[in-house]
């Protein structure tokens, strides 16, 4: 069984006598070590399937496996374990803490999970290093570039070595230049069998993954390997 596996997801919301459908009848595998591009245009339905896929939200009807455990069947303690260490999120407002260095931050998620101070500062620092940041270590977010905030982010998403590194708009905030960045740090991180999963809008961020799902009105639309040659064209 894949990694990922959704058959007929549906998620439909009630406003007012009116239900919006913001996804129709999903069905998709992602396999282990697959870098992913979830692409579309806004109200497609591309963030729903992403707090789906990060076990955020639930669906209205269809099923949905990470690991092969069928997500319906866990309770909140189950979900919210999956969130802290299966999962690892990216945000495109980088979500860290603005008086705590950057150690602090990316050690956030392992102090929900009981880690011991002694493993957590360590745990950090070598997420930290993975990014190259171990000179930034005590760096608060104000006195780093938008880029290195960014890179702080995937270093804390990165801290539990989670099974999914999953991103949202993660170049959103950032310079093209500084975009171009955390894209080959994200390359460099598929490359050492993080399985990876961007949520984005735009054609040449999607062109980094090797695999581009289109969603369209709460549709996948297609579904398209990259090739070697669109991928080079980006860097």
């Amino acid at each position: 069984m894949a990694m990922i596996e959704t058959d007929n997801l549906w998620k439909t919301y009630t406003m007012g006598t009116e239900k919006v459908h913001a996804l129709r009848s999903v069905s998709m595998q992602i396999e282990r070590g697959e870098y992913v591009a979830i692409m579309g245009p806004s109200g497609s339905g591309k963030s729903t399937l992403m707090n789906l896929i990060g076990c955020l939200d639930t669906p209205t009807q269809g099923e949905y496996w990470l690991n092969e455990k069928r997500v319906r069947q866990m309770n909140d303690n189950e979900l919210a374990n999956i969130r802290n260490r299966e999962i690892g999120f990216v945000f495109q407002t980088f979500n860290l803490l603005p008086r705590a260095t950057s150690l602090h931050n990316v050690e956030l998620p392992l102090i929900y999970n009981g880690t011991s101070k002694d493993e957590r500062e360590q745990m950090a620092r070598t997420a930290l290093e993975k990014v190259d940041l171990a000179d930034r270590v005590m760096h608060k977010p104000t006195e780093l570039s938008g880029g290195q905030r960014q890179r702080v982010a995937v270093a804390r998403a990165l801290v539990n070595n989670p099974s999914i590194l999953l991103a949202d708009e993660p170049t959103g905030n950032l310079d093209s230049k500084t975009s171009v960045e955390i894209m080959k740090l994200f390359d460099e991180l598929h490359r050492q069998g993080n399985t990876i999963i961007t949520v984005t809008h735009e054609k040449d961020i999607a062109r980094h993954a090797r695999r581009v799902l289109s969603i369209l009105d709460g549709r996948i639309d297609t579904d398209e390997i990259v090739s070697d040659n669109e991928r080079n064209g980006t860097h």
